[in-house]
């Protein structure tokens, strides 16, 4: 807790959605190393209502939300300590993200699950750190026109974005060039289309360096994370996709790179700890020392970089379609996504046909230019109810 009045004024009060998820996890480390500097007042999950529970005995939050409405017959109230407010439901997701006396919210609930959250946050004037790019994917030019009507401030946490954001800040964009995303290509880098047919979710869960969830850890096997964090990359820089390149390197060292017009780079390069992000985020513009790793120089070996093999995994080549068209192609391509990945860790869908169903799905989709809110959400349960058509009239015993 803050142990003087200059320090309480400076000391931020934060809400952390998706507390229980890696990025939570993260961001609760961070804040143990800053005590007096950020102070926890809000946690939310989705439904692991013990973990929750510990992180609410440690930090004493205000308030503490279950998303997940049908595990409160499940929860010990006394578990939480009776300081802290328990609330159920989506709505109180929401209300959570705009409660008054928060001056940030870390927005790192997984999907299209955390755009509600997010924008709330944004339209009561929150800082947002973002760590859900999928709200950026699904919405990213009404997000950004949100946070600028009511002077909200978006600040990203994933590792590439928060690199370009750092690495543009104070710079004119006019003169970039490209701006270049690393990946470090996943579990199966390397690999050709015909070695991929058989495999499991065990297999394409086992990221070589990242821990993540299962979710994010399938788009990365697959590129759709890179795909989707192209399109995020789209609106939050307002940079044309023909501006936008990824290049695989496995030592997810460099994040990221700004190729400027004169051909000079500047590159980010950190061991890859994503609590080096969160911090930039939650005590921007500081750069105090921190819990993250740090380079070893004297270890450093060689770092490697290739173009990522599009014919192998193809979902990059419709990120880079739907951040070229906009409108409601990245609301579709990224609810296809999500409703692939849940059918392929099911056991109903073959991993090589994840971006298939998705360009299914984002080809048949009524395209729009500029929809509305409504009609973005209203694409992502049709998309949703697509890849399940798409998925019966496919069906085939996987290998």
């Amino acid at each position: 807790m803050p142990t003087s009045a200059a320090e309480a004024a400076r000391c931020r009060h934060l809400v952390v959605l998706g507390s229980t998820g890696s990025i939570g996890r993260s961001t609760l480390e961070v804040v143990r190393h800053f005590p007096d500097r950020l102070r926890v007042v809000g946690l939310a999950a989705h439904r692991n209502w013990p973990l929750l529970a510990e992180q609410c005995r440690e930090f004493r939050p205000t308030w503490a939300v279950l998303a997940d409405a049908s595990v409160l017959p499940q929860v010990d109230r006394q578990a939480f300590p009776p300081t802290t407010e328990l609330r159920v439901g989506p709505d109180a997701l929401v209300e959570l993200a705009c409660a008054p006396g928060v001056d940030m919210v870390v927005a790192s609930i997984v999907g299209s699950a955390g755009l509600h959250s997010a924008w709330a946050a944004l339209e009561a004037g929150k800082t947002l750190a973002l760590a859900n790019k999928e709200t950026l994917v699904v919405a990213g030019p009404l997000i950004l026109e949100l946070a600028r009507n009511r002077g909200a401030r978006l600040l990203p946490v994933d590792s590439e974005h928060s690199a370009l954001f750092h690495l543009l800040e104070g710079r004119d964009r006019r003169d970039v060039a490209r701006l270049i995303l690393t990946a470090s290509g996943g579990p199966f880098r390397g690999k050709r289309a015909s070695e991929l047919r058989a495999v499991t979710p065990e297999q394409a869960l086992q990221h070589p360096t990242w821990q993540m969830g299962p979710k994010i850890t399938i788009d990365s096997a697959t590129l759709m994370n890179k795909a989707l964090e192209v399109i995020e990359a789209r609106w939050l820089f307002d940079i044309p996709a023909d501006r936008l390149e990824v290049l695989i390197h496995p030592e997810s060292m460099v994040h990221a790179l700004v190729e400027w017009a004169d051909g000079s780079v500047l590159a980010h390069l950190s061991p890859p700890d994503m609590r080096l992000p969160i911090q930039a985020a939650l005590l921007y513009p500081e750069r105090p020392p921190g819990p993250a790793r740090r380079v070893n120089w004297q270890k450093l070996g060689p770092l490697h970089f290739e173009p990522p093999d599009v014919e192998t995994f193809p979902a990059l080549t419709l990120g880079y379609e739907a951040a070229q068209r906009g409108g409601t192609c990245g609301a579709v391509l990224n609810a296809a996504n999500e409703a692939a990945v849940e059918r392929f860790l099911a056991g109903d869908l073959a991993f090589l046909d994840i971006p298939r169903c998705c360009r299914a799905v984002l080809e048949v989709h009524p395209y729009e230019p500029r929809p509305s809110l409504d009609r973005l959400l209203a694409l992502d349960r049709w998309a949703r109810q697509e890849v399940s058509r798409w998925t019966h009239a496919h069906l085939h015993p996987i290998p």
